[in-house]
């Protein structure tokens, strides 16, 4: 199994309703995330890619013009803006585009990350 990540960053404010008014992550406040998309293939492209770095470049595009210097609860609303929540919605968004798309992780900090992956991905074959 062949396996690429490509790393994407922005900042972007957001608060999670629900917790109590002591938590910090209960006001306002914004990170510099990064988000980290990994891709994974049996096979190779006849040129020896699992993808072309290069198209990815429209998870940049959708990134820099939808969420960097935004208010996430704004952009996504507020049922998805935790990092796992968000590692979801990125995989997703990321799946549609290449099927090759096997997991996503979102750090809020240096110290925390969260991480979307199917239980079985979606390109393996069973054993």
């Amino acid at each position: 199994m062949f396996r690429i990540t490509k790393e994407f960053h922005f900042s972007a404010s957001h608060q999670i309703l629900g917790l109590g008014e002591d938590h910090p992550c209960a006001r306002l406040h914004g990170h510099n995330y990064v988000v980290e998309v990994e891709l994974m293939s049996e096979e190779l492209n006849g040129i020896g890619f699992v993808r072309d770095y290069r198209e990815l470049s429209e998870f940049k595009r959708f990134i820099d013009d939808t969420l960097d210097h935004r208010h996430l609860n704004d952009v996504l609303g507020n049922d998805c803006v935790t990092a796992e929540t968000m590692a979801r919605y990125f995989y997703n968004w990321c799946r549609q585009r290449w099927p090759e798309t096997s997991a996503v992780r979102v750090k809020e900090t240096p110290k925390t990350c969260a991480e979307f992956r199917p239980l079985v991905y979606p390109g393996a074959r069973a054993a």
